[in-house]
């Protein structure tokens, strides 16, 4: 029903690209493709034969060249169109970057609140247009610092935070009114929304005032990054609850980001990072739906988050592709109204995957490549990774190239001056739509499979993120794809590039805090909130309230965890393989 026409070339005329083919025209391009393939190819080939296993990042064979035969299927106001219209191909506004460019929004956190506070005030004076948090593995794992289970890893992949305190003094003297705030957290998502939305309140923001993104999808977990905590059932509850929560109360607040880079940082294709992440999407959605929330009231403030790898073109069709079929979805099967409701907004990072070790300055330039892939498949915001991060959270200096790399782009390369300046290419057209199409054939799978639950539940996202991992290893290890400094053009020397590292001391800190705010407050306010919030997780109403009381009487982060623990259990996954 939703899907692209068969290829036809029909009787009349048909706009092709900007070009006017009618089928005699159509007919007269093959021959004469035929003609240059039997004579001027051929005669090429015998004197230089071409390279070996010329296909994409995601192992998609590429063909010799485009030409508008390859395109001739394609309807251009149906399947392209003007950019900020239906179907959204060529963006989702107007103008796109002529008018601003896109928010630069590097990521950030590592160490005590403090510690992070001061690269968030660095960053933005270095021009950075938004934050975007990083959150440390007890926190992500919803333990307080001094958890057992949280033993060494404070602040080594993101800041620690287990209290009100902490977030306190992590968006110290920040204009949380003039900008956006991105949270990448998940199980724990709604407690750290609470701890955010508290502080700015204490600071005298109100919450429609606030703009910003909370990460949330918790989907993306069970079938790439592995950080569950409760079964995807109880979870998908929480989720909807912000959902709820922010269509209420805070219009401006994003409050799911449905998340495909880590998926394809599993090691997933291009085509199931989109796919797995719109059929996502799809189940937050229904969810929604479900509840009771009407498709308008909470589908504009969905979006979405990418990676962005090192295929140039594969991953601008991978853009171009996404906005379309959510653009299908929202309009033709959710019946949405609305239009902002039909675009696909999204985040967009560079692939930390793909950065490497050997030689760690090359990874400027791979960074480069996919960040101007990114603009030029259309992203709002966008992540630049720097250099040292296959060593270690990123030194100032290093964060500082990453953001540079983007401001050079938007403001030098010239890319930023007109929208979407790669459309009508037959390669891009064309990679665009089988991209779109091979997507639509993983949905159905899935649904036809049962959806996404059952599809976590019986091991198919794993298998094929596993399989295709594993096909992407062996060509590195075989040679059919080369990666500069580590299969090819390797060099023996010494690592010289400086590091961060996390002193004790930070912890202390921290610690000392946490140990002060347990016993600092009021600890009947505390039992009250959490036992308040033990009924709400029993029953059926949105847990957000609750939420935000326990959070204001400053109960910890594990100590709110703990509660939701108790209730929903906590999952254990079912060995696939």
């Amino acid at each position: 029903m939703l899907d692209q026409e068969s290829v036809d070339i029909g009787k009349e005329p048909r706009l092709v690209q900007g070009t006017l083919f009618d089928t005699a025209e159509l007919e007269r391009l093959a021959a004469e493709q035929r003609r240059w393939e039997e004579t001027t190819l051929k005669q090429s080939l015998e004197r230089m034969p071409e390279r070996e296993h010329l296909m994409t990042t995601s192992s998609v064979p590429i063909k010799r060249v485009y030409t508008p035969l390859d395109v001739a299927h394609l309807d251009y106001m149906r399947d392209t169109g003007l950019p900020g219209e239906y179907p959204f191909t060529r963006g989702v506004q107007p103008t796109m970057y002529r008018a601003k460019p896109w928010t630069m929004r590097m990521f950030a956190g590592f160490g005590t609140a403090e510690d992070t506070n001061a690269r968030f005030k660095y960053l933005l004076q270095q021009g950075q247009t938004g934050l975007s948090t990083a959150f440390d593995m007890p926190t992500l794992y919803g333990y307080d610092t001094d958890h057992p289970m949280a033993a060494g890893e404070f602040g080594k992949c993101g800041v620690a935070v287990s209290s009100l305190a902490d977030m306190e003094i992590l968006f110290k003297d920040l204009p949380l009114d003039r900008i956006t705030t991105s949270m990448t957290i998940n199980s724990p998502a709604a407690v750290i929304w609470a701890m955010y939305i508290v502080n700015a309140e204490k600071q005298g923001y109100s919450r429609e005032k606030l703009g910003g993104t909370l990460q949330n999808d918790i989907l993306k977990e069970y079938i790439a990054q592995k950080e569950f905590l409760f079964p995807p059932e109880p979870s998908l509850r929480l989720v909807v609850d912000t959902i709820e929560f922010g269509a209420r109360h805070m219009p401006r607040w994003n409050t799911v980001s449905i998340s495909g880079y880590h998926i394809r940082e599993a090691g997933a294709t291009a085509v199931q990072e989109l796919a797995f992440t719109i059929a996502d999407g799809m189940t937050y959605v229904e969810a929604a739906l479900q509840r009771g929330l009407k498709i308008d009231e909470f589908a504009p403030r969905l979006s979405f988050f990418f990676d962005v790898h090192n295929d140039f073109f594969e991953e601008i069709a991978k853009f171009r592709a996404a906005r379309r079929i959510w653009a299908k979805l929202m309009r033709e099967r959710y019946g949405a109204k609305n239009p902002r409701s039909w675009l696909l907004r999204c985040h967009a990072q560079t692939a930390g995957v793909s950065l490497t070790a050997q030689q760690p300055e090359n990874n400027i330039v791979r960074t480069t490549i996919q960040a101007l892939a990114a603009v030029l498949g259309g992203t709002q915001s966008l992540h630049t990774n720097a250099l040292d991060e296959a060593l270690a959270l990123p030194t100032e200096k290093a964060a500082l190239i990453a953001l540079r790399t983007q401001q050079i782009i938007a403001h030098e390369s010239g890319v930023a001056n007109t929208v979407d300046p790669l459309g009508g290419s037959y390669f891009i057209e064309k990679l665009t739509d089988e991209t779109e199409q091979a997507a639509w054939e993983y949905i159905r799978r899935i649904e036809e499979l049962g959806g996404v639950l059952a599809c976590i539940q019986n091991g198919f996202f794993q298998r094929e993120i596993a399989e295709s991992a594993y096909r992407y290893q062996q060509e590195i290890e075989q040679g059919k794809r080369i990666i500069v400094g580590v299969n090819k053009y390797v060099m023996e020397e010494e690592m010289k590039v400086p590091t961060l590292y996390i002193d004790r001391e930070g912890e202390r800190v921290h610690l000392e805090r946490l140990n002060r705010v347990r016993r600092e407050r009021d600890q009947a306010a505390v039992r009250k909130a959490l036992d308040n919030l033990r009924r709400v997780a029993e029953g059926r109403e949105n847990t957000m309230p609750a939420i935000i009381e326990a959070v204001r009487a400053y109960a910890t982060l594990g100590e709110i965890m703990d509660v939701f623990r108790s209730v929903f259990g906590e999952y254990t996954e079912p060995t696939v393989f």
